[in-house]
């Protein structure tokens, strides 16, 4: 056995603590009146939420560092410069098209399938304050502290100063007597520490689905099903149809393949609904299952959970138009341009932004004249519609690397196409 190889049976193992976590979690929510307070509080807290927010921190704990590991070593072993800028420039234009046909479908759909509104009535809510504006998001890729981005967790930051690092290591490799190699050690060891914290995930899917059961239970349609149900419809869609065509048109590449090979990414994504914590087993999966050479794979992926945020964008542009069905309003063409084209925008800068999504529904919301205070409704039903819209941002930042990677020529298509 390989030292850098997935536990085995790892999907099947974390498939059954997904369905132990529903199960029991689920026993412990409905039958709550016949279980002791004290017993049922231990349980939620000491089991269920400390379980899960450990398993999230160990994920979120090497983020950072194999981010910048991973770029530093895949940009100091480019031979051409030059290379770079190309998938850069590929890589933003895909990420760019890839949202704005997200937001473009999820306008289409509502329009289909006639999205109405909330008939009830909506409470006060007050918006997340947040900046994800274009001065804000400039001014995140260049900080003024190297050590305060990755106190910060600024991913745009520790993008910029990454590729910085590589560039000037890249070419003063000969002057530091091979120093890019030890960047490469290091890379490897940090791969090493997601594999050990992988042989945990089932009991960390457990747990953190379980909070979430818990908490809320299964009820997540109520009277927001018609909402629910097209958001799901339409991520499914951008997912499966969306990027399995892209995947055949710009790459000509298997989608059938490349879904198989993703499941345990989609399934880290779904249960820890964060594309950064799941940036370890992507950069995993996209390097050696799907045969992405790290020089692409370690600039795309980490770029990827920064500024694709296609989930998002689907959610913001049927929210909008739920609000408006909701509060009466009709919207026009022009409106509906705008919001396609804010969505595009503000995907890049909401990564540092709390509850980023929120914010930038926000100032959607208020480019078009709808009110704030119904956005409480939508966070009535948003922790699973996350969850599923992070395992989609993280499928988009998987595919987006193989085309890359493919129109490079840095894709191993026997890695690719190799099953089992």
């Amino acid at each position: 056995m390989k030292t850098l190889d997935a536990p085995k049976n790892l999907t099947r193992n974390v498939l059954l603590g997904m369905t132990l976590g529903v199960i029991i979690a689920s026993i412990f929510f409905y039958f709550q009146a016949q279980i002791q307070d004290d017993v049922f509080l231990a349980v939620e807290k000491y089991i269920f939420n400390l379980g899960g927010q450990v398993f999230k921190n160990l994920l979120l704990l090497i983020v950072v560092p194999l981010v910048f590991f991973s770029l530093v070593s895949g940009i100091s072993s480019l031979s051409n410069m030059v290379k770079l800028g190309s998938i850069a420039t590929k890589t933003i234009g895909l990420y760019l098209l890839t949202t704005g046909l997200a937001v473009s479908l999820a306008l289409f759909f509502g329009w289909v399938f006639n999205l109405s509104g909330y008939e009830g009535e909506v409470e006060s809510y007050e918006p997340v304050q947040g900046s994800a504006d274009l001065y804000q998001t400039v001014l995140r890729i260049f900080p003024s502290n190297i050590f305060g981005a990755f106190v910060e967790n600024n991913m745009l930051g520790i993008v910029f100063i990454s590729i910085l690092f590589g560039i000037a290591l890249n070419l003063t490799d000969d002057l530091t007597s091979g120093l890019s190699k030890a960047f490469e050690k290091m890379n490897i060891v940090f791969l090493k520490i997601v594999l050990l914290i992988m042989n945990f995930a089932p009991f960390g899917v457990f747990c953190l689905i379980g909070s979430y059961v818990m908490a809320k239970g299964l009820n997540v349609f109520g009277d927001l099903a018609q909402y629910v149900l097209i958001l799901m419809f339409v991520l499914f869609f951008h997912l499966f149809f969306t990027y399995s065509l892209i995947l055949k048109i710009f790459a000509n590449l298997n989608p059938i393949i490349f879904f198989r090979k993703m499941r345990n990414v989609a399934l880290f994504a779904f249960s820890t609904s964060s594309s950064a914590a799941t940036i370890p087993v992507t950069l995993k999966t996209v390097s050696d299952d799907l045969g992405v050479k790290k020089d692409v794979a370690s600039f795309v992926v980490p770029v990827g959970a920064t500024i694709n945020m296609d989930g998002t964008a689907i959610m913001q542009g049927l929210a909008t138009m739920f609000i408006a069905s909701t509060v009466g309003v009709d919207l026009s063409l022009v409106q509906y341009g705008q919001i396609v084209l804010l969505a595009m925008v503000t995907s890049i800068g909401t990564a540092a932004v709390p509850s980023a999504g929120t914010v930038t529904l926000a100032l959607i919301l208020g480019s078009v004249g709808l009110p704030l205070d119904a956005i409480g409704l939508i966070l009535a039903v948003d922790r699973i519609l996350d969850m599923i819209r992070t395992s989609v941002n993280v499928c988009g930042d998987a595919a987006v690397s193989c085309i890359v990677a493919k129109s490079e020529n840095e894709l191993e298509e026997k890695t690719f196409n190799k099953l089992g």
